[in-house]
């Protein structure tokens, strides 16, 4: 049975809501959506409202100052409330695609997909997936319309694969231009489109170098936004911060906003005093595991293979309750409790589970995405990013070159006790409805990295679960018992 995509649970703040059944079609959060009729009947409110929050009557004092700031987008001298009045009432994305009369899934999307607008990445501090937007990727509007309708189709054609488990989403703002934005009413069918399904399971929303654009049509239309959707919003000035959430390494954050972000850092050093850098690089301690190689792990250990956190977790997790879990691996945990069990396990100390399945797979998850080099080696990458080119008879003979013959030893022994646990996770699908399809989804990225050099890229996350799934799915026929 497939997981059903519009599943999942809310998270306030930085308190985690008690797990529900993933079954559970009651637990709807407020659908507090823009009101048409009152957009329509109360334009004069909006457009007072407009001048109030800009500043732009007439009768003021002149023009405001974050018009000419260096960081203005130069987009708000857009008419707010007609682009909005005339834009046409879209309730979902079946919606969308009757408008254009194409639907989603039967379009090919490579001249959209090879602008980089949208990235799947690997996952938070949470264990979430993490999707990356770049304003800055969006074409300018010159000769050629850009398709703005069919990027819509897109958006939700990706996250369509993502939305069935918790996922974080990092928006980089600078870049956005009058000459590149969407118009308005292409936000407004935008926020029509994403509906319930998408915005349950998307745990967190980080705006990046937002500017006062961004903060003052924010609170014009905040009244008219879940308040749970509205509290899982965050502000991120600088990459610095957005490193307290999500190892920027995994993400593919273009050159210029790398750029504009050292400007910005740059005129705050100008008044912090000056350290002195570091002597040397710290030598980890023995009993490090995360963020260690399977070498130095295996070599502090007893010359055991299989890391002793991945044993503890794996030990816990294989019991009728934990094994039997909705949603298993696909939920979040509370990122303090996750930090503070890597770092007991790192200083040699006990680690505590506290009972909760969802933190013992949270803490699999982060070991396999923090290792040095990921399990299905860099070398090994290209092989598996072109799976999907591969007929159904070469697959097997593939992946068995792949797993029995080119990944080292350690690697194969690791992975080997891993996939054997999961299939027992597989066995029990129709309770805790985690298919192979679905743990694809929720391991491929942590277990095959693209090498730094390349960096991950939205198109080779399709073969890389379908590398996944077929190894997990014949598991038996591929490992050597």
């Amino acid at each position: 049975m497939e997981a059903d995509p519009s599943l999942g649970r809310a998270l306030t703040g930085n308190e985690e809501d008690p797990y529900p059944s993933l079954s559970d079609y009651h637990d709807y959060e407020p659908n507090l959506e823009f009101d048409d009729t009152e957009l329509q009947t109360t334009t004069n409110n909006v457009s007072q409202l407009l001048e109030e929050k800009l500043d732009l009557s007439t009768a003021g004092s002149g023009i405001v100052d974050y018009l000419e700031s260096p960081v203005s987008d130069g987009t708000i001298e857009e008419n707010f409330e007609e682009a909005l009045v005339d834009a046409p009432v879209i309730k979902n994305a079946e919606d969308l695609a009757a408008l254009d009369a194409e639907l989603a899934d039967e379009e090919d999307y490579n001249d959209i997909a090879r602008l980089g607008i949208v990235e799947v990445v690997g996952d938070d501090s949470a264990g979430r997936k993490v999707i990356v937007v770049s304003a800055c990727k969006l074409p300018a509007v010159g000769k050629e319309v850009f398709n703005h309708a069919k990027l819509l189709r897109y958006l939700t054609h990706t996250l369509d694969t993502f939305v069935e488990q918790d996922y974080s989403l990092v928006y980089f703002h600078y870049g956005l231009t009058s000459k590149n934005k969407p118009p308005l009413t292409w936000l407004w069918q935008a926020y029509k489109a994403f509906d319930r399904k998408y915005k349950k399971n998307l745990k967190a929303l980080y705006l990046v170098h937002p500017t006062n654009f961004i903060r003052i049509v924010w609170q014009i239309f905040k009244p008219a936004i879940s308040a749970k959707f509205g509290r899982k919003m965050m502000y991120v000035n600088y990459l610095d911060e957005l490193a307290q959430h999500i190892n920027l390494d995994q993400l593919i954050i273009p050159q210029q906003v790398i750029d504009h972000d050292e400007q910005l850092m740059s005129k705050i050093r100008k008044h912090l005093p000056t350290s002195p850098p570091p002597s040397s690089v710290a030598t980890p301690i023995a009993t490090t595991q995360f963020g260690a190689s399977l070498q130095f792990i295996k070599e502090n250990n007893g010359g055991d293979p299989i890391p002793p956190i991945v044993k503890q977790c794996v030990e816990f997790l294989d019991t009728p309750d934990a094994l039997e879990t909705e949603g298993i691996f696909r939920r979040s945990a509370n990122v303090a409790v996750v930090k503070e069990l890597q770092s007991r396990c790192n200083h040699g100390l006990a680690v505590d589970f506290q009972g909760d399945p969802h933190i013992a797979a949270v803490l699999l998850k982060t070991f396999l995405r923090e290792l040095d080099e990921p399990l299905m080696t860099y070398e090994l990458y290209d092989e598996i990013s072109q799976f999907q080119t591969l007929s159904k008879d070469e697959r097997p003979r593939k992946v068995k070159i792949l797993v029995l013959e080119k990944l080292p030893e350690d690697n194969y022994q690791l992975l080997k006790y891993i996939v054997q646990f999961l299939s027992r996770v597989m066995d029990r699908c129709d309770l805790n409805k985690m298919t192979s399809s679905n743990l694809a989804v929720v391991f491929g990225p942590n277990l095959v990295r693209a090498p730094p050099s390349v960096g991950m890229s939205l198109s080779a996350i399709g073969p890389i679960n379908q590398f996944v799934d077929f190894l997990f799915a014949y598991q038996d026929k591929i490992f050597i018992i």
